[in-house]
């Protein structure tokens, strides 16, 4: 027979994550956020180069945890230019321009950097 036993809690071990939590580096989240923008910059299909030229990224911590916001602010008519690029959109005289997607493309590199780099500084 095999008997198993264990005293005390994991208290240690949620302190330990609750302060990597809290004191996460947003360094890092900025490292990225800033090549994001570049990546979706040389990504952008271009005309007038204004939407390629919008791209902006926002750091935002909330309930525990920080994440990167890309926000492209070329707006004409309402309509938020970078995201009709994507997903495609109508015309005025009843046509549909197919989308094209380039963000997920310009950015998946970049979430997988990220990735291994946290985990990287999260078993140090």
């Amino acid at each position: 027979m095999i008997e198993i036993k264990q005293n005390g809690d994991f208290g240690k071990v949620t302190g330990w994550l609750e302060h990597l939590k809290e004191n996460f580096d947003v360094g890092i989240l900025n490292k990225y956020g800033k090549l994001g923008v570049e990546a979706l910059k040389n990504a952008t299909p271009v005309d007038s180069g204004l939407t390629a030229a919008s791209w902006s990224y926002e750091i935002v911590r909330e309930k525990g945890r920080a994440v990167i916001e890309f926000h492209n602010s070329n707006i004409n008519n309402h309509v938020n230019i970078a995201l009709i690029l994507q997903y495609g959109h109508g015309t005025g005289t009843g046509g549909w321009v197919e989308g094209r997607d380039y963000i997920n493309p310009a950015l998946q590199p970049i979430f997988d950097e990220l990735a291994k780099e946290a985990w990287e500084e999260v078993v140090k």
